[in-house]
């Protein structure tokens, strides 16, 4: 017969709780690493880009995935307050009025070679663009664009009600987009006979920090459209609503 130590239940039992206590630990890590990764994105996908390249240097714009180019402006020439970049040909090129120095079809060229691709590349020459503006004048082209995603479902829903937002398994939550407040030159669908409305906008960014902490890599996500969670933008009287632009994704983690 073997005859056990009554200490080894008890060494065992901080084992156990250490091994849970770890795994705990990795769940969160991984988390917060997920939604680090998402921060990331987010921000590429969000925010305006600006590239600028001289005469005989290509233009590179670029997107993560699933997302394409949106163009919002493109600039070609050299005006006469430009800041100091491009090496000037000569001593003439200085001197000479640079006020008209600028390509009109520089829009146009652009969204035509890079609008809704994700990546695309421009050799910037006056030939690409047409008449040259201004003969002897080193030029540059300056573009800006933002990342829009390929594919997105969109939601609005009033303030005191309750947003509900859900993917088909094995899909989960990208959030893309959240604003909370009213439009001016949008149509309120929450406006009743009540409604003071507003001669401008008066929005609450902070929701697409809010809705991307509590909703991202989930397959449901609820939560009721109130002030205390989004501020309050507006002045009283105004009817508030949340608009989110989100996705159902195969994972948590998107690769850039």
């Amino acid at each position: 017969m073997i005859k056990r130590d009554g200490n080894e239940g008890r060494q065992v039992k901080p084992v156990i709780r250490n091994c849970i206590a770890l795994c705990i630990f990795l769940l969160w890590t991984t988390e917060v690493s997920a939604l680090a990764d998402f921060s990331g994105y987010l921000t590429k996908l969000l925010q305006n880009h600006t590239m600028s390249a001289c005469d005989g240097e290509h233009l590179t714009l670029q997107c993560p995935r699933h997302s394409t180019i949106s163009i919002q402006s493109a600039f070609y020439g050299r005006p006469s307050h430009s800041p100091p970049m491009c090496a000037v040909l000569s001593e003439e090129a200085m001197d000479s009025p640079q006020h008209k120095c600028l390509a009109k079809t520089a829009l146009q060229k652009v969204l035509d070679e890079c609008q809704n691709l994700r990546s695309c590349q421009l050799l910037v020459n006056s030939r690409v663009f047409g008449v040259d503006p201004c003969p002897g004048v080193t030029k540059y082209l300056m573009v800006s664009y933002k990342c829009k995603p390929t594919e997105y479902k969109s939601t609005s829903v009033c303030e005191n009600h309750e947003l509900k937002l859900h993917c088909k398994e094995p899909k989960l939550l990208n959030i893309y987009s959240a604003v909370y407040g009213s439009l001016a030159n949008e149509k309120n669908p929450c406006s009743n006979n009540l409604d003071r409305g507003t001669p401008y906008d008066c929005v609450s960014y902070s929701a697409l920090n809010m809705l991307a902490r509590r909703c991202y890599g989930k397959q449901r996500c609820r939560m009721v459209v109130h002030d205390k969670h989004f501020g309050s933008p507006c002045l009283p009287g105004v009817m508030k609503y949340l608009t989110v632009n989100y996705t159902c994704g195969k994972d948590r983690c998107i690769s850039l």
